[in-house]
């Protein structure tokens, strides 16, 4: 309670402790067995599963099979490995969504920053708002901002995580889109093409239980669909690499610095784990 300014009347004091005691159990028995990635309490242990999902995420799953690829794959060949925090002054710090669906928005701007300083050669943090409700995907949200003529930044334009109209100022307007590039569906080596030889790629995947409370290592479950109509969660790849034999991306999250590995966390490559490579998208600036 102290560590993330909790507060709670007697009543909902009890309730949370055993909301928390039941997350406590399931972390631990997660740690005590053989797995990739380890557990952790974080600002969510006081909650159930289905009030995270209500609160953090897409509330209701995305089915994005309609995403068309236009990317055309790079002969290569791609690096081994590749991390975009490394290469430059690419990314900005990792945002909190707090207790708004809008992880797709900071999965949009996050993307756009990057490709847009990697291209001008200059990090403008960007307004993670859009004149939509909360269900929403980057590639829909790239294509919004290329008919919007551009998106302002964060101090013209703060992020409040409420709802609210949209104050758009096109002639405020720092960053802009010339084209949409998405990634044919599942394939997953087209994200590494793009990510190894461009920029980092939005992409969207499906959140269960075990994600909520991921703290390290390489995330791996067998919870949850690999198919294009769960998806719940947009994130942005920063890069990928290897350890030990098992490929993973490393992949930037909007849930603030505290969560996981500093806000970011890694997740198996190659496999379309939890449907990522379902629907990946960047922008052209």
């Amino acid at each position: 309670m102290a560590q993330h300014n909790k507060v709670y009347s007697i009543k909902e004091y009890y309730q949370r402790l055993q909301i928390f005691t039941d997350n406590k159990r399931r972390i631990d028995k997660h740690n005590e067995g053989n797995h990739s990635f380890t557990m952790g309490l974080n600002q969510f242990s006081d909650m159930t599963f289905g009030e995270f999902q209500k609160s953090f995420l897409l509330s209701e799953p995305q089915n994005c099979s309609a995403t068309k690829g236009n990317y055309l794959s790079s002969n290569g060949p791609h690096p081994d490995a590749i991390d975009w925090r490394k290469k430059g002054n690419y990314l900005t710090p990792v945002k909190n969504q707090q207790g708004c669906g809008s992880c797709w928005t900071f999965s949009t701007t996050g993307c756009l920053e990057a490709v847009t300083a990697i291209a001008k050669g200059k990090l403008i943090p960007l307004v993670t708002f859009f004149h939509f409700s909360e269900l929403g995907l980057p590639s829909q949200a790239f294509e919004y901002i290329m008919y919007s003529k551009g998106l302002m930044t964060e101090d013209d334009y703060p992020y409040k995580a409420f709802e609210d109209t949209c104050k758009y100022k096109p002639e405020l307007a720092a960053a802009f889109v010339k084209e949409v590039m998405n990634i044919t569906a599942y394939d997953e080596m087209g994200m590494v093409d793009a990510v190894g030889t461009r920029n980092p790629v939005s992409f969207a995947f499906e959140v269960t239980i075990d994600f909520m409370h991921y703290s390290q290592g390489i995330y791996t479950s067998t919870e949850c669909h690999n198919t294009t109509d769960k998806v719940n969660h947009a994130v942005l790849a920063v890069g990928y690499g290897e350890d030990k034999g098992t490929p993973y991306w490393i992949v930037k999250n909007s849930w603030g610095s505290s969560w996981g590995i500093e806000g970011y966390f890694l997740i198996e490559r190659g496999k379309n784990m939890c449907g990522l490579a379902a629907c990946s998208s960047f922008p052209v600036v």
